[in-house]
């Protein structure tokens, strides 16, 4: 039994966890760029170290000796600090995401709310950003941003309550247990229907193509992150990256069985690992396949489509459950 306080155990998790994110984080770039150069027919990342290996490691150190600008009539302080309050809760969205079964930093009892609710707090570092930079393009991109990310996270919500109403459980490692003998993306119809619902939302919510109008190249060039440079430039990439792959995790966990697999329980994180992959690459396959569509068709297909279909679901989900409980219920 180890004699350590478990503040200090805590804080060891937690240094772990962060060190395997950013870890991951930074490689799942070349993953998307590896999997888009093959869809496109493109060699992709190759020259530097082995296929590319280390390419990950290059951009990181040029970003790091790049000049750091800052506009001289931007807001300094709140200029300097954005990319950190937008960072910090695209890091914190992995706290409560257990890997395996107690392999996990902290599996809170209300695990999905704290998720849902923390990962929602990057739009305020992304209005900090757009505002502070004192430039029309990143300030209308940040608007564009509060729009769509409001919209789109009540029916990201509602889907992902769906697996919360079959478990009757808030706590994600219940959730992952409860899909011991059937993934809730095989549920019938509502398993299928929550789940689409959920990539959708998740890909608007992570701003990625088709819902990319905040940075739109034609018309915002680079959004709200366009006056950033240097490593300011490179935490904000860092945060969309992770807040993607921290979706991503959820969705594996919620609809495809986490850590649920054949073999050894040993292999369980790798699994949902793979798992969690797949679901990155799925919405990557997304950015790389369409084209971006209207703000007005981006704003219809949430509150006119998504939202009641995915309150439909979970009434639908309610009613099941209530029903398979039997009378006396």
């Amino acid at each position: 039994m180890s004699t350590l306080p478990p503040a200090v155990l805590g804080l060891a998790a937690g240094v772990v966890m962060l060190l395997f994110v950013i870890g991951l984080v930074t490689y799942v770039t070349l993953l998307e760029r590896k999997f888009a150069a093959r869809m496109q027919s493109r060699i992709g990342p190759y020259r530097v170290g082995w296929h590319g290996i280390l390419q990950p490691i290059a951009d990181a150190v040029k970003l790091m000796m790049k000049e750091d600008i800052v506009p001289r009539e931007a807001d300094k302080r709140v200029f300097n600090l954005a990319p950190v309050i937008f960072l910090v809760p695209c890091l914190l969205i992995f706290a409560t995401i257990p890997f395996a079964p107690g392999l996990g930093v902290a599996d809170l009892n209300i695990g999905i709310l704290f998720f849902l609710a923390v990962s929602s707090m990057e739009i305020v570092g992304l209005f900090m950003a757009g505002w502070s930079s004192n430039n029309k393009y990143a300030l209308i991109s940040a608007m564009r941003a509060v729009n769509q990310i409001i919209s789109y996270d009540l029916p990201f919500l509602l889907a992902a309550l769906i697996p919360v109403i079959l478990t009757g459980s808030l706590r994600l490692s219940d959730i992952a247990v409860a899909q011991d003998g059937l993934w809730f993306i095989a549920y019938p119809v509502l398993g299928q229907l929550g789940f689409l619902a959920f990539v959708v939302a998740s890909v608007a919510a992570e701003n990625r193509v088709p819902f990319d109008i905040l940075e739109a190249e034609s018309e915002l060039v680079a959004g709200f992150r366009v006056e950033y440079s240097g490593m300011k430039f490179a935490l904000i990439q860092l945060g969309e990256y992770a807040h993607v792959l921290g979706t991503s995790f959820l969705g594996a966990l919620l609809f495809l069985g986490a850590w649920a697999g054949p073999g050894p329980e040993w292999l369980g994180p790798v699994w949902f690992l793979l798992k969690a992959l797949g679901m990155f690459m799925l919405i990557t396959w997304i950015r790389w396949s369409f084209i971006r569509i209207r703000v007005d068709q981006i704003l219809q297909i949430s509150w006119k489509l998504l939202l009641p279909l995915t309150m439909l679901l979970v009434i639908a989900t309610s009613i099941v459950v209530v029903w398979r409980s039997g009378p006396g219920v």
